[in-house]
């Protein structure tokens, strides 16, 4: 709800004797209101029934003038307003078409600065969906943050030292490689980073019918740590075909990283640190001779920081990546993305740190996995969908129905046209779920230009580029509208969606959840198409009308561009 009416409320609630903080909600229907006032509590302080309390109240605003607010009525424990019409919609459209790309924006983060870590994925591995659903939280989070002001540092982490690199070599030197080369005549496939997830799969596999083979993986392990003159060269080769393939990956899906930090150049001051945890007595020698940090006391079980062959893990990094991170950027909080599975993991390093004496605000987000109609991804057993897959199964959707669409255009149009279409699809489907929910991806439902998707809100942007290229006469910057013709029901309603562009942004950003940006793209489309399918724009007759409704079409573009825009998803002219 737009600033303004919630100031009005708020000023008249007060002359009618209401005191302390007020709350509103939103009626479950419009022709009950715009805005609802709970009597609850106030009834309580009163003493008196809350329905009595709203016919009592609604009596006392009702002889109130207000230049914003038309009328007040009671509707059982609630005291709804009903919100001008002419004054919404001339606050709202000519507020955004002055700011256009900034409008919306606020000033709550300035003077405060945060780091996002995301995809942190894994060289010589897949770069699956759940990357994807990753890279779509992410992606969102920085954006939402520069909006409200913050200082954003986009960080990645790549973990490309642990023990699925050792499995990788491994089984690609047991596997596909003669001596210390490739078989003769034999070369990588072009997708050199997809090719080391499936020997990663492969060498997975295998171990797990040959278990006495985990000791020679061990053994690459050491000496991988060890810089190994046998595994070394074999390793930055491997890791530079992971990291060349991610770069152009993250070009594409618009992701922009400030820093990289590299597993392999932390796992040495890990095991410092872990050296330090002992002698500290934060952590005692285990089983065996592993390092352990026992967190039992606070219900976070055993933590193993080393194995008992002198071999470090996940944790062995993590604990000097955090120190890292705040040496390189002086910020108030980093937050790290993962999938939920690795919620209690950083349970477990964040109480670590804290023992250790870190005191900077940790925050780790996690979201539900994408699953496969089988069950959960896997790339241990090289069940997953790569993201890369999915992608082309899309574009070859959207290529068809764009070429379906416009038979006369050339091929490079239709390319361009189906690469944003996909990128919507893709991005939108990811995002419209609540990051805490695991989901099943649908392609059909994701590439539908109907319903609940991506392509669906993009056709209402083209529909208003269409209807504007259309206009005889199109509303300029320096147009003088009357605002006060847009008295319509559809017409109030789509500029009171529209105001609650910023709030939507706060509420997405304070719940950490891109969903409500994606619902909202896809209410403002909604509200939009009954607009369209109930008044006539460009045939309305009266030519103050045409200019009114035609600036109200240029209000919902921007927005929606916007709201598109903190998704990462770019608009087309045309579909």
């Amino acid at each position: 709800m737009q600033q303004i009416i919630i100031d009005e409320i708020k000023k008249l609630l007060t002359k009618a004797g209401v005191t302390g903080e007020v709350e509103f909600s939103t009626p479950p229907k419009s022709e009950m209101g715009d805005a609802a006032f709970p009597c609850f509590t106030l009834a309580k302080e009163l003493k008196k029934n809350p329905v009595e309390v709203a016919n009592d109240l609604a009596l006392k605003l009702g002889s109130i003038n207000s230049k914003v607010i038309e009328s007040v009525k009671a509707f059982g424990p609630y005291v709804n307003f009903f919100v001008r019409s002419t004054a919404v919609v001339e606050q709202v459209v000519s507020e955004v078409l002055k700011k256009q790309e900034h409008y919306g924006e606020s000033a709550v983060g300035k003077g405060r600065s945060v780091m996002v870590e995301y995809p942190s994925n894994n060289t010589h591995k897949e770069f699956h969906i759940g990357h994807f659903r990753n890279v779509c939280i992410g992606n969102a989070l920085v954006q939402l943050y520069q909006r409200n002001g913050y200082m954003v540092y986009p960080v990645n982490y790549l973990n490309d030292f642990g023990a699925h690199v050792a499995k990788c070599l491994w089984g690609l030197q047991k596997f596909h490689m003669k001596g210390k080369a490739l078989p003769a005549g034999r070369q990588a496939p072009e997708n050199k980073q997809a090719w080391l997830g499936e020997i990663y799969a492969e060498a997975s596999r295998y171990l797990k019918d040959h278990p006495e083979a985990g000791s020679e993986v061990a053994e690459t392990q050491k000496k991988l740590e060890a810089r190994a003159k046998t595994i070394w060269p074999l390793f930055l080769k491997t890791r530079r075909w992971s990291l060349e393939r991610f770069d152009e990956l993250f070009k594409e899906l618009g992701v922009k990283h400030i820093a990289v930090f590299y597993e392999k150049d932390l796992r040495e001051r890990g095991q410092k640190i872990v050296d330090e945890l002992l002698q500290k007595k934060v952590a005692t020698v285990g089983e065996g001779g592993a390092i352990i940090v026992d967190l039992t006391s606070y219900g976070l079980d055993i933590a193993l920081v080393r194995k008992s062959n002198g071999i470090g893990l996940y944790l062995t990094s993590d604990l000097p990546l955090a120190e890292e991170k705040f040496k390189k950027f002086a910020v108030d909080e980093s937050i790290v993305i993962t999938g939920q599975e690795q919620s209690f993991y950083f349970r477990q390093l964040y109480k670590i740190l804290e023992l250790m004496g870190f005191q900077k605000k940790l925050t780790h987000l996690s979201y539900g996995l994408v699953n496969l109609p089988a069950g959960k991804m896997s790339s241990r057993t090289g069940n997953v969908i790569l993201y890369e897959a999915l992608r082309d199964e899309v574009l070859g959707r959207m290529t068809a129905a764009t070429a379906e669409r416009h038979g006369n255009w050339p091929k490079s149009r239709v390319a361009k046209v189906a690469r944003a279409l996909t990128q919507a699809a893709l991005k939108f489907d990811f995002q419209k779920h609540e990051s805490a929910k695991m989901i099943a991806f649908d392609v059909k439902e994701a590439t539908s230009f109907e319903g609940f998707s991506g392509p669906y809100v993009l056709y209402v942007v083209a529909r208003i580029n269409s209807l504007l290229g259309k206009a005889v006469r199109k509303p300029g910057p320096r147009a003088k509208i009357n605002y006060g013709v847009l008295v319509q029901p559809e017409e109030k309603q789509l500029a009171l969606i529209l105001g609650e562009f910023s709030q939507m942004m706060r509420k997405a950003l304070g719940d950490y959840n891109p969903s409500v940006v994606a619902r909202y793209a896809f209410d403002v489309a909604q509200a939009f198409n009954d607009f369209y399918n109930k008044q006539s724009i460009l045939n309305a007759g009266d030519g103050k009308l045409v200019l009114a409704r035609l600036s109200l079409c240029q209000a919902v573009r921007q927005v929606l561009q916007n709201t598109l825009h903190l998704l990462t998803i770019e608009t087309v002219e045309e579909m």
